[in-house]
């Protein structure tokens, strides 16, 4: 993308929906276009081995990209670095680097802190199950600690490379104050799992991260139909990531490149809608006495999760119009079981004492009409149980479904601030 344009673009102060719609897109007028295009090239022509020489080892050395034409397409792609241009410019950020996939991304962050000796990592659970897999198995050959937000402090240690946490969580969807667990880090960078919330609804680098990772796949992409991750950060660190991603080989391909960035342009209508539809679903459950608790974050969104007091294989096994299926933030509805699914790779105990009961359904609201969704819902939450084992068939114990304090479809989440302007 044209560094003047990208740079004049950054110096206009605009709302986050015009953000989403025109970043990593500025020059494209100039360049006698309206859509961007797909550059599937993997490599590309240079007469000048000497040149291309310098420019190879310039970026080994630096992990600057390289001025001019791209060289390879394992170093940069000008259609996924359109995406990465627009996802920094959503975060506030001053740069991003994207991967085939958010496991990709954060095994890049990990190796990139670990290439500096910090391969120590400090994590609140509840994390996404793999990426809590990949710290607890140490097979980046990372140590974990695992704290609570006000253990974080006590747990740093001088070869602490990183602080993790996830916020809104999966699948509990348990919050954290990002300003007090920065704050809580020092001079140790603290990386927040932004995938939740997006930046419509947060900004982690402003309230003190410096990391903020995305499983792209999600809502970035937003319909079910591409995979990738990205990481937003300072340009340093982009520049050990460019690195790490050239030496690793998770590169995100270019077609998806141009889906995610094509999914960014309604990521804010998407969100807002879905949050409104989520919020009355997380009313309705709140109040129905088949549930035994509603979780639903006060940042809003578009998942619930909620505790039931039948069976909850019976419920995933109901419902006709809401799909059953792992992942999230599509443009229809999915439920699963995460003591099953998602969070089956963790530890049994460890699963339990972060909240991830057996009871609990993870609830991911799309663009439906919200008394189509309740409709299906209350009817899956009548249906027989799946199976009959006296585990499955013991009532919960109600612990007291809270109303959600969260936007209603009339009044949606508003932008996070007026800083992305």
């Amino acid at each position: 993308m044209d560094t003047d344009m990208q740079d004049r673009a950054r110096a206009v102060p605009r709302a986050l929906a015009t953000e989403a719609v025109h970043a990593g897109r500025d020059d494209l007028a100039g360049l006698g276009l309206h859509a961007p295009p797909i550059d599937l090239s993997t490599t590309y022509p240079s007469y000048d081995s000497a040149a291309e020489a310098a420019r190879i080892d310039a970026f080994a050395a630096t992990g600057q990209l390289p001025e001019g034409p791209p060289v390879y397409a394992r170093l940069d792609n000008p259609t996924v670095g359109r995406f990465e241009t627009a996802l920094a410019r959503l975060e506030g950020a001053a740069g991003a680097v994207a991967f085939a996939s958010g496991m990709a991304a954060l095994s890049a962050v990990l190796l990139a802190r670990a290439s500096a000796g910090l391969r120590h990592v400090v994590a609140v659970r509840p994390l996404y199950g793999c990426s809590d897999h990949l710290l607890d198995a140490g097979l980046l050959g990372t140590e974990v600690t695992w704290v609570d937000p006000a253990g974080i402090a006590d747990a740093l240690r001088p070869d602490t490379g990183l602080v993790i946490v996830e916020t809104p969580a999966n699948p509990t969807l348990a919050e954290v104050d990002i300003r007090a667990v920065a704050h809580a880090c020092g001079s140790v960078p603290l990386l927040v799992d932004n995938t939740f919330a997006t930046p419509v609804l947060q900004r982690p680098l402003e309230q003190g991260a410096r990391i903020v990772l995305h499983s792209a796949t999600k809502y970035l992409g937003g319909h079910g139909d591409v995979m990738g991750g990205v990481v937003a950060c300072d340009d340093a660190f982009a520049r050990q990531l460019r690195q790490v991603r050239f030496a690793t080989g998770g590169v995100l391909h270019p077609l998806a490149g141009y889906l995610l960035l094509r999914g960014l342009a309604t990521l804010p209508v998407r969100m807002r809608a879905a949050a409104g539809s989520a919020a009355e679903l997380a009313r309705r459950l709140a109040a129905d006495p088949r549930v035994a608790r509603v979780h639903y974050p006060a940042v809003g969104g578009a998942m619930v999760s909620f505790e039931v007091n039948g069976d909850p294989h019976g419920v995933i096994a109901g419902v006709r119009l809401i799909t059953p299926a792992v992942s999230l933030g599509s443009v229809d509805t999915l439920i699963q079981h995460p003591a099953s699914i998602s969070h089956r790779i963790v530890a049994e105990g460890d699963r339990r004492s972060a909240g991830v009961s057996d009871r609990l359904l993870r609830l991911s609201v799309g663009l439906e009409d919200v008394e189509d969704l309740w409709g299906d819902l209350s009817a899956a939450l009548s249906a027989p149980p799946a199976r009959t084992t006296a585990d499955r068939t013991t009532p919960a114990q109600a612990t007291g479904a809270r109303t959600p304090g969260a936007p209603t479809a009339d009044a949606p989440p508003r932008e996070p601030s007026a800083a992305v302007r």
